[in-house]
């Protein structure tokens, strides 16, 4: 219960759902015994004035005595009707009390778990995929609420019809009481044993079905290269296996959960044997009546449930433990990303890199290597280098997802981790290497980063990002879908929405990290010279492996595995023929071979 007791917070803010909960419970058990007790009289009713019935046979009087005897039979049958509606009407306010509690907490926890997600660093996405991170906010929050309403609900239904019928059966047969519930604990023992079986059954399936869904995921999302590689045959032949797979471990939980209910049903039917035997042995001796032993085997009937629910509730118990400990395990993590003086003066955008070092903390690879640069605002810098050189950690470190290791990073003349987050990130506009498009219209996704949505600052980021056009060929214009992740679109058509919605904001850091990767030459040339006026008055970072996106800055540094190797305009780096001048004369040639 340890891990649990992160839930008790949630309890102290519903406890009056809780104690309404409880209160109802109570109401409903006593409206659930009083009909046994009216059988019972019902019974001792019959079993009394049968004999006096028959002896007034071919009398006048059998016929009024039979009008009472019946009318009182019929008052009985009403009263237990009633209490009846009257329970099921408790019964129906304690699921809106405990299961709405339970549903509220739920919302709360996820709510928590996602609020937690979005406040983590860039790092704790690294460490931990994405499939994990949605099981926990469904899966386990969903295993958690079942011990939050059902566990808790039929727990305290165990205690307090224990509470009040164990007693009152004992004042009237300690003897009876003691042979009716042998078989009880070892009917909660059982259903212990056997849901521990089912429960263990059950989590491999949903492993097999969350692999099996996966491979389909898979399977139809590359089904491009799936039937460029005539490949159709060993993905059947896949699909097939994992399948087959969770077809076998779905039979083998029907089979165990074929013995549940039989096994309920024969210890039911043994306390029901018991219970009339040794009733109708009280009776010989005088003890107790018919009505006792009819009685009893309502109250028998009635604990069956809750005391075989023992064994099941505790099963929740120990999966809600486990998933809350999964859950505990994310909500512990911390976010190292923190502000130092919470600034959140305007921005102008002179950066400076002193000696910055990084290392990742997860991989412990060593990005960048003692980097010095100065950009002061409105100048641009491009930032050139293969695959692996560090280009996209400068850039990680500007927006802080992650932080120096060590060296410093200054913003206007202050450390940038004394600046508040989200106000920095406001400031920077940021086109990521892998562009990411919201299921959602073009429209949406170019304003996606800005507070308010204006049309004309839409339209005229478009344009300035060179997508204009394309998106008015479409038939929907701005209210074209893009699917997910932006499937309907090329990937030069990608990543130009997503200059578009970081310019939009009118941000007075500009980063393009590889933006241009996915166009060609021509469109490169388009975007760069309609980039002139955006560039104009704001500091601008390009990054790229493309020298011919360098041409338009101020400043270009070259950096080699972590380490600046070069630095200087395009002209100079030019004269002095180095790797720029390589990567320079490569690129060149390849595009004239391109034209050609």
């Amino acid at each position: 219960m340890k891990e649990l007791s992160h839930l008790n917070k949630y309890l102290f803010k519903y406890k009056y759902y809780l104690l309404l909960g409880l209160v109802f419970t109570i109401l409903t058990n006593l409206f659930q015994i009083v009909p046994a007790q009216v059988v019972r009289h019902a019974i001792d009713l019959v079993t009394d004035n049968i004999k006096m019935y028959r002896a007034y046979e071919g009398l006048e009087i059998q016929d009024n005595f039979y009008t009472v005897f019946a009318g009182s039979i019929l008052l009985y049958g009403v009263i237990i009707l009633l209490m009846a509606l009257i329970r099921g009407f408790f019964l129906f306010l304690v699921r809106q009390t405990l299961i709405v509690m339970s549903r509220h907490v739920e919302f709360d926890l996820k709510n928590e778990i996602y609020n937690h997600y979005q406040s983590l660093p860039l790092s704790f996405y690294r460490r931990n995929n994405t499939g994990d991170l949605m099981n926990r906010i469904s899966e386990d929050v969903s295993k958690v609420r079942m011990y939050l309403g059902p566990s808790i609900m039929y727990g305290i239904n165990l205690v307090v019809l224990f509470i009040i019928l164990i007693p009152y059966m004992a004042s009237i047969s300690p003897t009876l009481t003691l042979y009716s519930l042998l078989p009880l604990p070892v009917l909660s023992i059982s259903i212990y044993y056997v849901n521990n079986i089912i429960n263990r059954k059950s989590e491999d399936i949903q492993r097999s079905q969350s692999g099996l869904s996966t491979f389909v995921q898979e399977a139809f999302s590359g089904v491009r290269v799936l039937k460029s590689f005539v490949r159709e045959d060993d993905s059947v032949n896949g699909f097939v296996g994992k399948s087959t797979d969770y077809r076998d471990k779905s039979l083998s939980l029907t089979r165990v959960q074929a013995l549940f209910f039989p096994l309920i049903m024969a210890l039911i039917g043994l306390s029901t044997v018991i219970t009339i035997y040794v009733g109708s042995t009280e009776v010989i001796r005088g003890r107790l009546t018919f009505g006792n032993i009819a009685e009893f085997v309502i109250y028998v009937n009635m604990l069956t449930w809750p005391v075989t629910s023992l064994g099941w509730i505790s099963s929740i118990i120990q999966r809600a433990a486990a998933s809350q400990k999964r859950i505990n395990e994310y909500l512990k993590e911390k976010n190292d990303i923190l502000s130092v003086k919470n600034l959140q003066s305007p921005i102008k955008g002179d950066i400076r890199f002193d000696n910055v070092s990084f290392v990742y903390p997860d991989t412990g690879i060593r990005a960048l290597n003692n980097i010095s640069f100065h950009v002061q605002p409105g100048e641009s810098l491009a930032i050139i280098g293969t695959t692996g050189s560090g280009k996209s950690t400068i850039a990680n470190l500007i927006t802080r997802m992650y932080d120096s290791t060590e060296g410093e990073i200054i913003v206007d003349g202050e450390d940038l981790k004394d600046y508040e987050v989200t106000h920095l990130r406001k400031q920077v506009g940021y086109v990521p290497q892998d562009v990411f498009l919201f299921s959602d219209t073009i429209y949406n996704n170019i304003g996606f980063g800005a507070d308010e949505l204006r049309e004309e600052d839409i339209i005229k980021a478009s344009q300035d990002a060179d997508v204009y056009q394309n998106i008015q060929d479409f038939p929907d214009g701005f209210a074209t879908r893009v699917g997910e992740r932006g499937i309907t679109l090329s990937g030069g058509q990608k990543q130009r929405v997503s200059i578009a919605r970081a310019i939009v904001r009118n941000p007075k850091i500009l980063i393009l990290d590889d933006a241009l990767s996915a166009v060609d030459t021509k469109t490169e040339n388009t975007i760069l010279n309609s980039m002139k006026k955006i560039m104009e008055g704001r500091t601008t970072i390009i990054i790229s492996h493309r020298v011919s996106s360098a041409k338009l800055t101020d400043k270009i540094i070259v950096l080699d595995n972590g380490n600046m190797i070069e630095r200087g305009t395009n002209d100079e780096l030019l004269e002095k023929k180095g790797v720029y001048w390589e990567l320079y004369e490569k690129q060149l040639k390849a595009d004239q071979l391109m034209e050609e």
